[in-house]
């Protein structure tokens, strides 16, 4: 019996073209708050807010932030996990004109200053566990303001009460949502009671503005501001909801990929707003929390990657809850397996897709179709409106032959507009004609699909997260006793690569043991760019002009874990 023999339900036929109407982002707003004001929008551990209260709370968020000053093309930074003040905090950037710049909220000072920096913003909306990271990094900055958002205050007032209680369990969530913050921080709560909401014929944003600012480290793993339009934000929500089919008014979206991510921006967010959905939100992927939603909220859509659908079957299997009522799951950032794909489907008799895309790509570009005829395994086929090109990595002006490997080129409506000051860059990624080099090899199959083949990046994907070794290596290599240092992946069977760390020892240093690179890299990396292996080389392979071969590198230290 095939892994994917549950007979799946031929959901929709995505059109060819979808025609992106000149509006900006905000506008879909607009509409969902219009057509459906009593529909639940938000539901954020089991407070709810509907799409007429979301529009009030937006409207006084834009004043709040007008009164710190905040103009049209003023970039305003957001360091928050998913929450509802995240939401409010991003409507009201874009309908001041301003441009929202997305940061994850466990980054370290010196992550959170090059970032700050390079974008200019002067106002940062912050997790209070993110304030003080923020605030050491302010000297580097042309920040002015830091506003604090409790996410304590997010919660149903019954829990937020329950908090207070003198109980370990109060204790312990009031440690995961809360964090210290100096008294001359302001309070966003506290700056949103005393705001007056946005009135008048304050200018809207146009289809071609800059709406966001998502960093990404590219091919290069060097991060850069990726400027994408209200345009670009409108095509792929646009796109999404041509390929979904979803009808208006009826989708409950789990919101478990985070925000300053953009797989979770657009589609939890850009996407759900343009289907006027309902978005159950997270603050992290945890799932218990998942679960008790199910009881309260069935979705029925869920954007994830595909680890989380292997942990959330776990947990549901243990629980014996019922996850029938989601129709689809849609998966990026990382391959999708087959058994995890026939697993969901057997648990949800619904169907788990495939997708591809970028942050330069808004980010969705391909997907498998939601029928009988999807492919694990495989990127999918064009998103409408969609194009595509296969070419020589070497001369890209040359298209390959049909069926031969190359490299993905990708040009449409949801392609971004460049790296954010960064002119040389821009003109190496976006070629004449407004086609996006992928750095991505892949094959187009006879019926259409493409196959991923391999990376001509180098970075790692570790579930769902991009490690760029390049990073990694900078910061070991200051570790006292290492003298040089190749950080490459290595495969993690459902959570993709997991990092290996392959160093060179001072000759006076006789050992260092995984645990010390561990914490010494915790001082200025994330969690899952830490590695999960070590390697002691006595030199590493280099080519003709100096430069560290990974992939050399990469094929002992697989080689070292198979003898092992």
């Amino acid at each position: 019996m095939s892994p994917l023999s549950v007979e799946a339900p031929a959901l929709h036929t995505p059109p060819e073209t979808v025609d992106v109407p000149d509006e900006p982002l905000t506008a879909t707003l607009d509409r969902a708050v219009r057509d459906y004001p009593d529909r639940v929008a938000i539901d954020f551990l089991g407070r709810t807010t509907t799409w007429a209260q979301l529009g009030e709370e937006v409207q006084l968020a834009a004043g709040a932030l007008h009164s710190l000053g905040v103009r049209r093309g003023d970039r305003v930074a957001l360091a928050l996990p998913n929450c509802t003040s995240h939401v409010v905090a991003f409507w009201a950037v874009l309908r001041l004109g301003a441009i929202v710049v997305e940061h994850n909220p466990t980054y370290t000072a010196p992550g959170m200053a090059h970032q700050l920096a390079d974008s200019g913003a002067t106002v940062v909306v912050a997790w209070e566990k993110a304030v003080l990271a923020i605030l050491e990094a302010l000297p580097l900055t042309a920040v002015r303001r830091v506003v604090a958002v409790d996410l304590s205050r997010d919660l149903p007032t019954t829990r937020r009460l329950a908090l207070s209680l003198p109980v370990p369990t109060a204790r312990t969530l009031r440690a995961k949502l809360r964090g210290s913050v100096p008294g001359t921080v302001t309070s966003w709560h506290r700056l949103l009671r005393e705001a007056k909401p946005l009135v008048g014929s304050y200018p809207a944003a146009r289809s071609g503005d800059i709406a966001l600012l998502q960093y990404t480290g590219g091919t290069t793993g060097t991060p850069k501001g990726a400027t994408l339009t209200h345009r670009n934000l409108v095509a792929n929500a646009l796109q999404g909801a041509a390929w979904t089919g979803a009808t208006s008014g009826t989708e409950v979206v789990y919101g478990v990929l985070p925000f300053f991510h953009a797989f979770g921006l657009t589609l939890c967010l850009g996407y759900t707003t343009r289907i006027a959905g309902t978005v159950v939100l997270f603050p992290s992927f945890d799932t218990a929390q998942v679960l008790a939603a199910q009881k309260r909220r069935p979705g029925t859509f869920l954007p994830a990657v595909a680890t989380m659908l292997d942990r959330l079957l776990d947990a549901a299997e243990r629980e014996h809850a019922d996850l029938t009522s989601f129709r689809y799951a849609i998966c990026g950032a990382m391959a999708l397996p087959a058994e995890t794909a026939a697993r969901w489907e057997r648990a949800t008799r619904g169907l788990a897709i495939e997708g591809y895309g970028m942050t330069e790509t808004s980010p969705v570009a391909l997907g498998n179709p939601l029928t009988a005829q999807r492919r694990p395994g495989m990127l999918g086929r064009p998103f409408p409106s969609t194009r595509i090109r296969v070419v020589d990595p070497e001369n890209p002006d040359h298209d390959v032959p049909q069926g031969s490997q190359g490299e993905l080129l990708i040009a449409g409506p949801q392609v971004f507009a460049g790296y954010w000051n960064k002119p040389e860059e821009t003109a190496e990624q976006l070629l004449p004609g407004g086609w996006l080099r992928t750095g991505d090899l892949v094959v187009v199959e006879p019926d259409g699909f493409v196959r991923l083949v391999d990376r001509i990046k180098e970075m790692i994907v570790c579930d769902g997260f991009k490690v760029y070794p390049s990073q990694v290596e900078d910061h070991l290599r200051l570790m006292p006793g290492v003298l040089d240092v190749a950080v490459v992946g290595e495969p993690a069977g459902d959570h993709g690569e997991s990092v290996v760390a392959a160093i060179v020892l001072d000759e006076l240093i006789r050992n260092i043991d995984l645990a010390a690179v561990r914490a010494w890299g915790e001082q200025h990396l994330a969690r899952y760019a830490l590695p999960r292996r070590l390697v002691v080389l006595q030199e590493l392979p280099r080519s003709q002009v100096g430069k560290v071969l990974r992939r050399v590198v990469r094929d002992h230290v697989l080689t070292l874990r198979e003898e092992s």
